[in-house]
């Protein structure tokens, strides 16, 4: 059995510059995320604790859905972009806590465009 390649993740990545709303353009479907949603979207907004408010909206069948999120950086003391992403199931009734694994693994120079995964290679956007 051949073995994986380890996931090169992106290093230094300044946070602030990178805030802002991202647009979802193409992703690997995930058990979190609706199959026919239109017009994803993720705003991130860095909070003086170096953590991030993260508000996910996507519209299915007309409706928007939403839920709101907490990342952070894994390893404060690593350079690495790998963050935790903590939500609470339901989003509606808030009781339930999971965190996902969200590792840069490409992003341009611009803050542009980027390449999210997990760890396990079970979801990518």
């Amino acid at each position: 059995m051949a073995t994986k390649k380890a996931m090169e993740v992106v290093k230094g990545l300044d946070l602030q510059r990178c805030m802002g709303r991202w647009y979802e353009i193409a992703f690997v479907l995930s058990r979190f995320q609706p199959k026919n949603g239109d017009n994803t979207r993720a705003t991130y907004t860095l909070k003086d604790d170096g953590t991030m408010n993260v508000l996910n909206k996507t519209w299915t069948d007309g409706k928007m859905g939403f839920i709101q999120d907490t990342a952070y950086k894994a390893n404060p003391n690593s350079d690495e972009a790998k963050l935790n992403v903590k939500f609470y199931v339901p989003p509606f009734l808030p009781i339930i806590p999971v965190t996902g694994d969200y590792w840069v693994l490409f992003i341009d120079g611009d803050c542009q465009y980027a390449l999210i995964g997990q760890p396990s290679r079970s979801s990518l956007w």
